[in-house]
């Protein structure tokens, strides 16, 4: 009789379960998520073997000068690249989702398809924690991510005209653009000008703020405003400045627990993320008597940032 249980129940359910995945993944693989953010800034290659166990890569700078030259001279200048060799290790995250026989029996029974809820919430929490590590990387695992390297330089915000205060709240208009200003000009002074940062990235409060002040009570236009058509890569180039903001990730990265802002050249050149295996789910299978899953696995290593003179870090902003 239709929906009484028999011994091949469970066989059933997974052989529903297997079905429905293939209608589920789909929609899962095709969701966008705003907030996510590290695709965004910062390039993500996923080109090395599903299961390498490690990236090898090497931080270089170019040291050389060209100078007059004679036709009949031998001594022709040469460009040495410092380099310096990394590796980072590539390791394995999970989630996956669940169901147990009666959820399965039930869709079956009515001729339902399951909707692709559970799959979709795995996928989200898979992408936070990419996100996470992206940013931050991850102390248990010794990797570090675009807002704490040890290699890129970090200075701290001057003090404002008072020579007190250095947080942007208490600055003027022009005191903030400085700043800004300050550190994609110092990319460019560490490099001796071969780089150029076109990204800046504040912690979420700070952007807030920007986006909101007025530079003066008589003019409309906001700080941030004031810095996109003033910022230093803009009048260079030409081109409009990326600048975002981050929630919760840059609040206390500077120094002493501080503020700290982002400057850098958003390129594979400067730095990426290495994620050999993207997030994907495995075959649905039996785990008990009456729970089936879905795991959901992938493989990444932090954030190489591979020319480290291309990034500054902004403090107690």
């Amino acid at each position: 009789m239709q929906g009484i249980y028999t011994h091949d129940a469970p066989q059933r359910a997974l052989n529903f379960l297997v079905s429905q995945t293939s209608l589920i993944e789909p929609t899962v693989y095709a969701t966008k998520y705003g907030d996510i953010q590290y695709a965004e800034l910062i390039p993500v290659d996923t080109s090395a073997p599903d299961w390498i166990a490690s990236v090898t890569y090497y931080s270089s700078d170019a040291v050389g000068q060209a100078a007059w030259f004679s036709g009949k001279a031998q001594d022709v200048p040469n460009v040495e690249l410092l380099r310096e060799k990394f590796q980072t290790n590539v390791n394995m995250a999970a989630i996956g989702y669940r169901y147990d026989l009666e959820e399965l029996g039930t869709a079956q029974l009515l001729g339902m398809n399951l909707n692709a809820d559970k799959g979709v919430a795995s996928r989200r929490v898979a992408e936070e924690f990419i996100d996470g590590v992206a940013f931050a990387g991850d102390t248990g695992k010794g990797i570090t991510g675009l807002i704490n390297n040890a290699q890129v330089t970090a200075t701290q915000a001057p003090a404002d005209g008072a020579g007190s205060a250095r947080t942007f709240a208490s600055k003027t208009p022009d005191q903030v653009l400085r700043d800004v200003n300050s550190q994609l000009t110092g990319i460019g002074t560490d490099t001796k000008n071969t780089e150029l940062a076109d990204t800046v990235v504040f912690p979420y409060s700070i952007l807030l703020d920007l986006s909101t002040r007025r530079i003066d009570t008589t003019n409309q236009t906001t700080i941030l405003e004031w810095i996109k058509e003033k910022n230093i890569y803009t009048l260079t180039t030409g081109k409009p400045l990326t600048i975002k903001g981050l929630v919760d990730k840059l609040d206390t990265a500077g120094t002493g627990a501080s503020k700290r802002m982002v400057a850098y050249r958003r390129s594979p050149e400067v730095l990426k993320m290495h994620m050999p295996m993207p997030f994907r789910f495995l075959q649905a299978w039996q785990m008990g008597p009456i729970l089936f899953e879905v795991p959901g696995i992938f493989r990444l290593g932090g954030t190489d940032i591979r020319r480290p003179k291309a990034v500054r870090y902004l403090d107690n902003i």
